[in-house]
């Protein structure tokens, strides 16, 4: 082994020695940054690796190598101006070859058919040499379509190759994955690159017809000559005006062959018939108004095959020889429509002005004797107690009763708005004499509720007497129920509640003040009785002090 250091020693382990003549002491670095990429660079060769290549170069050789490097040194570049260096991926970004294909499906197990012919897109991106191919897709195809191999690089071989965009051509076939595709035509800018890098293409195909769509394809319908009649014209100058008959259709499939009564509608801007059932009231039929949906009727029909019924066969338009049309309706004569009969006995207004400008002809409606429609006169049955007046009565008027209307403004005006008054319970007991109760009447909806007061050791229990409610008068009916309001209580009075009596003692202030904004509305009696209780004289009550003074003296 040579000796490197110069002491005489072998390159041996334990015999290595610091070279003092090396002046750089860093790792040599193989990759540099320039213009924010990452690029290879070629380490250059110090004094050490020059020993070393001297063991395997001739002296020769190392001579020549130094007289290059020395000459490269002091060569004088070009004066040209110097190109900025981009890498390949930024060059060839966003930059692809479109190719366009097809490839046969077979399809197995069909006597109708052998294959499908697909077409494709093949698309190659020269920044990373990958591909993509795509099927356009078809509407209503049944089969899945779209992106059949998403981008990747091809392989080409068993030796680990991969296709290339110089391997491309038109008029080629390309294998991947078990499938042929072949390559019909490219794009323009793809055959300008190609061409620019030497390789020539070949002439571009097309794409064979599928044998399964041309059997689908319907053919061609035969030229039938356009009518000279403008149904364009027809609609907008005959849209929404409506001719009306008044027809009665006898109902010959029930029992009794009853009568009813119909209205047929001639639309005049389409030629459609709707026929509409007029349903009596309480007549116990089920409320559906339309016995013909609007549509065009057709008159005269081509004789039908004759082993089939005619309700098994739809009528097509083309064995439609005339449909209804305004000349076939008449008022006195019968029409028939869909195997009906009909007696057209009136018409309306527009309907007679249209047939006297149209045809001349004076439609006159026929008499018709109508069935009397007897007055039954609604009973309400009498009033069992049960609930309140107003929800009984909604059980009468209803199958299905519905919570009785409140007055929302008078409720929102006079929220929280409480006349309050003192009463004893008139009865003829004398445990009752002592009670107490406070009466409250409720402004927003006239009900009344009724708090008995404790009194000590009278051994009654207070409490609330009487639930929020509405209190009729004695003798008030169903048909005109009566309530009492804040006329009615005045002081002294009695009131009848449900079958007990009270009498009213005393009020609030408060009532008094409010009776007096309302007072056109509350009878003078009732004024005065609350004057006379809230708001005394003052010579009565000086006379009244003197009257009792007197007494007690008597005493």
């Amino acid at each position: 082994m040579a000796d490197y250091t110069g002491h005489g020693l072998p390159f041996l382990p334990g015999n290595t020695f610091r070279d003092i003549t090396k002046s750089a002491q860093h790792r040599p670095q193989t990759l540099t940054y320039k213009n924010g990429y990452v690029l290879a660079k070629r380490p250059i060769v110090g004094i050490g690796q020059a020993a070393f290549l001297s063991d395997h170069l001739n002296q020769s050789e190392v001579n020549q190598l130094a007289i290059q490097n020395l000459a490269q040194t002091h060569e004088q570049s070009p004066a040209g101006p110097s190109t900025e260096f981009i890498p390949a991926h930024v060059f060839f970004d966003k930059k692809v070859l479109r190719f366009y294909g097809y490839f046969k499906q077979v399809i197995l197990l069909s006597p109708l058919e052998q294959y499908r012919v697909r077409p494709v897109i093949i698309s190659y991106f020269l920044e990373d040499d990958s591909f993509c191919v795509i099927e356009p897709e078809v509407e209503n195809s049944g089969m899945p379509q779209g992106k059949l191999i998403k981008r990747q690089r091809l392989p080409k071989d068993k030796q680990g190759d991969f296709y290339h965009w110089k391997d491309l051509n038109v008029g080629i076939d390309i294998s991947v994955f078990g499938v042929t595709y072949h390559i019909t035509s490219c794009d323009q800018c793809t055959k300008e690159f190609l061409e620019s890098e030497g390789i020539l293409l070949n002439e571009p195909e097309k794409i064979p017809p599928d044998p399964y769509t041309q059997r689908r394809t319907q053919p061609q319908q035969a030229y039938i000559t356009p009518s000279d009649f403008d149904s364009l014209k027809q609609f907008l100058s005959m849209d929404r005006k409506v001719l009306r008959f008044f027809a009665l259709w006898e109902h010959s499939d029930s029992v009794h062959r009853e009568t009813r009564p119909v209205i047929i509608h001639y639309y005049l801007g389409d030629n459609s018939v709707e026929i509409r059932e007029t349903h009596e009231h309480n007549s116990g039929r089920d409320p559906y108004p339309v016995l013909l949906r609007r549509q065009k009727v057709p008159k005269d029909v081509k004789p039908k095959t004759e082993p089939f019924p005619s309700c098994v066969l739809e009528v097509s338009p083309q064995e439609v020889q005339e449909y209804y049309s305004p000349k076939d309706f008449s008022v006195g004569e019968p029409v028939s429509i869909m195997g009906r009969q009909f007696l057209l006995y009136d018409c309306d207004e527009f309907t007679r002005n249209y047939y006297k400008e149209n045809f001349s002809d004076t439609l006159k409606p026929l008499p018709v004797i109508s069935k009397p429609i007897p007055d039954i006169k609604r009973e309400i049955p009498p009033y069992n107690g049960f609930g309140s007046l107003e929800d009984s009565l909604q059980n009468c008027k209803s199958l299905i009763p519905e919570p009785p209307k409140k007055d929302l403004l008078k409720m929102l005006e006079k929220d929280g708005k409480v006349l309050r008054y003192t009463a004893r319970l008139d009865s003829l007991n004398p445990d009752d004499s002592g009670r107490r109760f406070i009466l409250s009447y409720f402004l927003s909806n006239d009900t009344i509720s009724i708090f008995e007061t404790n009194m000590r050791n009278s051994g009654i229990i207070g409490g609330k007497f009487l639930e929020r409610t509405q209190v009729h008068k004695p003798g008030s009916t169903p048909e005109n129920p009566q309530y009492y309001g804040p006329a009615d209580f005045a002081i002294g009075a009695t009131l009848e509640v449900f079958g007990r009596r009270f009498v009213l003692l005393d009020a609030d202030l408060y009532v008094l003040n409010y009776l007096e904004t309302i007072a056109d509305q509350i009878p003078s009696e009732t004024l005065d009785s609350l004057y006379q209780r809230l708001r005394p004289e003052p010579n009565k009550t000086q006379a009244t002090d003197e009257t009792v003074e007197t007494i007690e003296n008597t005493l």
